[in-house]
């Protein structure tokens, strides 16, 4: 995307295409029960040589490094869960837009997406069980991680394009460090009440039961679109908000 192309309305169009990119993500989840072995460090402990940590974790980084020699992220949209120690690019590099302001484009909160995802999200929408198919389960979590960082970290796009806009209106609150006022200045309660209700709608069409006979499996979702609609109004929303924040924080740096 060129750098005088991103505009409010171009932001909001890619958020609403990530909201289908997030919800295929969680009912792929949701085809595995909890599978909790899969979040123990104990599980792998004793079985690779110089690694601790649980299987998610394993599987994240091992995918990371290569991803990160492939040159995903020197993308600006891209956040690595485990930043330390990633191998260098080795492609040629590809000149990216320079849109957000370089002192505020390394904040990754993704160690907070991580803890709120397997400490919270993940028991409101996967059933209980074990079924032992723990790497395919850590395949999908980091599917779902990798789709709700994108998501979230793009606010710092959309502080960008907001600070922009409209510098006056925000200036006196970064100036003062106001947290507060310019968390003000950056919700929209209609907007977000129009989110909820539109994922919670995507939720029902994407992950509906469908049969060719009426057999009763109507209402019946992979994943409950009352829990679509959780997601993006307890976490997805304020942490993409706190980013705005600590981005513009720094936006006069």
């Amino acid at each position: 995307m060129a750098k005088n192309s991103l505009t409010l309305e171009s932001v909001r169009h890619s958020l609403i295409r990530q909201e289908d990119s997030i919800i295929f993500s969680l009912i792929e989840r949701a085809h595995f029960p909890i599978n909790s072995p899969t979040y123990s460090q104990s599980y792998v402990s004793n079985s690779i040589p110089a690694f601790s940590g649980s299987l998610l974790r394993f599987v994240v980084k091992e995918t990371e490094a290569p991803l990160a020699k492939a040159g995903r992220y020197a993308n600006p949209e891209e956040h690595p869960f485990f930043p330390e120690d990633l191998p260098p690019s080795v492609v040629p590099p590809h000149n990216f837009a320079k849109f957000l302001h370089p002192p505020a484009a390394s904040i990754n909160i993704n160690q907070d997406i991580w803890d709120t995802y397997i400490n919270k999200l993940l028991q409101l929408f996967v059933a209980p069980g074990d079924d032992g198919n723990y790497a395919s389960t850590a395949a999908s979590d980091l599917v779902c991680l990798q789709a709700l960082s994108r998501r979230i970290h793009y606010g710092k796009l959309v502080a960008e394009v907001k600070f922009r806009e409209s510098p006056q209106e925000y200036e006196p609150a970064i100036r003062a460090k106001d947290r507060d006022t310019l968390m003000k200045l950056l919700t929209f309660e209609k907007v977000e009440e129009a989110v909820m209700k539109r994922v919670a709608k995507k939720a029902m069409m994407f992950g509906q039961e469908v049969t060719l006979n009426n057999d009763g499996n109507h209402g019946k979702y992979k994943v409950d679109p009352s829990v679509v609609s959780r997601l993006y109004g307890d976490w997805i929303m304020p942490l993409t908000k706190h980013v705005e924040v600590e981005y513009l924080l720094r936006r006069l740096d």
